[in-house]
């Protein structure tokens, strides 16, 4: 046979003469029957599957079950939750502009498209997949039927279940049956179950009244019910605008709203929250704070928890929490007078097992069903000169030096002269705290300045060691990222929003020698007989020993020596460290401290009760001005010997690198005649040290002003509105760039 006639035959054995390359590429009938293949699996799965799943009758989990609350004992009951608020309403019982509102934030197609959007769904699958947050791509027919007819668990069979039962739905019943079963099964927060019980909720008004501002903040709450209800979270006030601006720009959109009238509406004002006997004193600031802990550690999300049946042993330990009552009842709430100011007044707090990182006691304020917003974990107040330690931690886990060279340790000497502006290796960096009252130190070592809180030394000190180094150290010790700190040297006065129990934190990574354990509040979590899982919280040395034991043996000294600002901790019959804060304008004044055995938080907020905006607490408690070491410091100390009377009292195991001074008393006093040397000194001053600037110092956004803190307080205030609360009002006063804060220059703490 000749290779001609071989090549024809093997030609046409291989059938389509397809050599090399081309071998591997599918034929166009291949790709064809494929897809043919594919698509005829597919239309049988939709056509069995819409004949198999069935429109169901109503759940029963849309009656919430109660959860059971316990102290660490678990067997004390502390609470328990889960009654339904519900009312349904008809569709026309909804105001017009709700409705729109709803559907710019849910589903602008819902009327003109079908049950379920393939395209929404793929969208929010890639959307999570790629880390843009979770995301959902189901219509108003789908969250429907996952609230009425399944539940909220994120598996397959129910979003397979709930595909059919829309498509099935949309078929039965007509659009408008479809969004006022959605209205009244939605969950707005505040424990309440459809449109118009929340309406009554926030608004105090039936749905029907509900204005367009009123009707799109409902429509935002669908997106983060808990986290958007600012009158409880004010920190979130400017993610929640932000979706409330959404909804508009959509309801613009789509017709529903003119552009004028959109440029005319206002974020709405909402309504303080009706008491829930349930919740009474502190029970209610200790559920919310468990719930969130629970929702924010993905141990049982609020959907689930909104349903119920969990039984919860918190770390809330009994006797400890009734000490931290009867302390701020005798400490504040029964010292109060009759001024303005003393209405202002919330107490708040937060105390923590150091060796094993449980939150033994958190006081929320006066009573929840009288103060709705939690002075425990209310993060938009400054934590004032609490910060220090951070600082001087900093400095000594990185091995910093001050401008001239020198390794900074307790006994490194600084000037700290008032207004002293703050310098960098290229002069002043346009910063110049104002110390308590206007004094000046011209020679001071690092403890001292401790215990003196002597804004200039740790505002040069912050710079000294690189902001970025001092917001690093923070985390170590556990400030957790929510915590927005400046990279500026105000940060040494605190001028940035944290909660008494973000301090806390801190301090009891200090009082671990350095070892982080990250805080808990539940000792156990169960439901139908079966524990659930609970984060890992291993301890971890993330900050050396003797680093954070020498800031021990500091802050000893703040407590220890003649004139320290935290001399009442003494009080408690316990060897103790400490420092104390207080923010400016006297807004806030704080008490941060720890023994062997508790590390604990106090804080004095003020607060106008009627709107919810941060207040001066000037002349409150029969006193001029309120400090940390005042009324906070007594609650610490009165709580700190109460909740460890009976205990053995030991001192501090510290291993410090040598670097600590003794503690003997002094009795230096400041001096009001200000130096001229720029930097830190050793007697006598260096004259190789940077120039003293002669330029007014500026205003540093994030900062404390140059006017003096100790002002007198306002003799006049407007009259107080009508009891709603103002969900920015909350931010007032806070740290530059906080959600909704007014912006000012100040920040800082009288106090240091």
């Amino acid at each position: 046979m000749s290779d001609a006639h071989f090549g024809a035959a093997g030609g046409a054995a291989g059938g389509s003469g397809r050599t090399g390359w081309r071998r591997l590429v599918p034929t166009w009938r291949v790709v064809l029957g494929t897809f043919l293949g594919v698509l005829v699996l597919l239309l049988g799965g939709f056509f069995v599957g819409y004949a198999l799943v069935s429109i169901p009758d109503p759940n029963a989990a849309a009656v919430a079950q109660s959860n059971v609350y316990y102290y660490s004992d678990g067997k004390t009951e502390l609470s328990r939750d889960g009654a339904v608020n519900r009312q349904n309403v008809s569709l026309a019982e909804v105001s017009k502009t709700a409705q729109h509102a709803v559907l710019s934030a849910e589903d602008r197609s819902f009327y003109h498209e079908s049950a379920v959007s393939p395209k929404a769904m793929v969208r929010a699958a890639w959307n999570t997949a790629t880390g843009k947050g979770r995301q959902s791509g189901s219509t108003i027919t789908q969250q429907y039927v996952k609230n009425y007819y399944l539940n909220q668990n994120q598996t397959a069979s129910r979003k397979v279940k709930e595909f059919f039962i829309a498509i099935k739905l949309d078929r039965n019943v007509t659009k408008d049956e479809i969004l006022e079963g959605y209205l009244n099964t939605s969950y707005y927060g505040r424990n309440a179950y459809g449109i118009q019980a929340a309406s009554q909720a926030y608004f105090h008004k039936n749905a029907s009244d509900l204005t367009v501002a009123e009707g799109a903040y409902i429509a935002t709450l669908l997106n983060a019910p808990s986290e958007f209800d600012l009158a409880a979270h004010p920190e979130n006030a400017t993610a929640a605008k932000a979706r409330w601006n959404y909804v508009l720009d959509g309801m613009v959109k789509e017709h529903w709203l003119s552009a004028a009238d959109r440029a005319a509406t206002k974020f709405p004002t909402i309504g303080a929250p009706t008491p829930v006997a349930s919740k009474a004193g502190q029970r209610g600031y200790i559920i919310e704070a468990v719930n969130d802990y629970l929702d924010a550690n993905h141990i049982v999300d609020a959907d689930s928890l909104r349903r119920g049946g969990y039984r919860i042993v918190t770390s809330i330990q009994k006797g400890k929490e009734d000490d931290f009552v009867k302390a701020a009842q005798a400490q504040v709430y029964d010292k109060l007078g009759k001024n303005k100011a003393d209405a202002y007044v919330r107490a708040g707090g937060v105390s923590i097992d150091p060796a094993t990182g449980e939150v033994v006691a958190l006081y929320g304020g006066v009573d929840y069903t009288k103060q709705y917003v939690s002075s425990a974990t209310n993060a938009t107040y400054t934590p004032g000169s609490t910060f220090k330690p951070v600082i001087l931690a900093a400095a000594l886990q990185h091995d910093s030096r001050t401008q001239g060279g020198k390794r900074i340790t307790p006994k490194t000497v600084y000037e700290g002269d008032n207004k002293r502006p703050v310098v960098g290796p290229d002069g002043p960096v346009g910063y110049a705290p104002e110390n308590e009252d206007g004094h000046s130190y011209p020679h001071i070592d690092v403890t001292r300045a401790m215990d003196k809180s002597v804004n200039s030394v740790y505002a040069q000190m912050a710079q000294d060691v690189g902001t970025d180094k001092v917001i690093d150290t923070a985390h170590d010790l556990g400030m957790p990222e929510s915590v927005k700190i400046p990279t500026t040297p105000a940060m040494a006065l605190g001028s940035f929003g944290a909660s008494p129990l973000d301090m806390a934190q801190v301090y009891a990574t200090l009082a671990n020698h350095g070892k982080e354990i990250p805080y808990t509040l539940v000792k156990k979590v169960s439901k139908d007989g079966s524990d659930l899982p609970l984060p890992d919280r291993q301890a971890h040395q993330n900050v050396p020993r003797d680093v954070a034991d020498t800031v021990t043996q500091v802050l000893r000294s703040v407590v220890e020596s003649s004139g320290g600002t935290a001399t009442v901790a003494q009080d408690s019959g316990w060897p103790s460290a400490a420092k104390t804060g207080t923010a400016e304008n006297d807004t806030a004044a704080w008490f941060a401290g720890y023994t062997p055995k508790l590390a604990t938080v106090v804080a004095l907020l003020g607060m106008d009760p009627a709107n919810g905006k941060q207040k001066a607490m000037y002349g409150a408690m029969h006193t001029d001005r309120i400090n940390g070491g005042g009324p906070p410091g007594a609650v610490w100390a009165a709580y700190t010997g109460a909740a460890l009377d009976g205990v053995p009292v030991r001192d501090f195991d510290l291993d410090t690198n040598g670097d600590v001074p003794t503690l003997p008393p002094v009795t230096d006093e400041p001096s009001d005649e200000p130096t001229q040397s720029p930097g830190e000194t050793s007697a006598p001053p260096s004259h190789s040290a940077p120039p003293h600037s002669s330029a007014p110092p500026s205003t540093d956004p994030g900062g404390p002003t140059d006017e003096p803190t100790s002002q007198a307080p306002p003799t006049s205030e407007p009259p107080p509105t009508q009891p709603t609360f103002d969900p920015l009002g909350g931010l007032t006063g806070g740290g530059p760039g906080d959600p909704g804060g007014t912006a000012r220059p100040g920040g800082g703490s009288d106090e240091g």
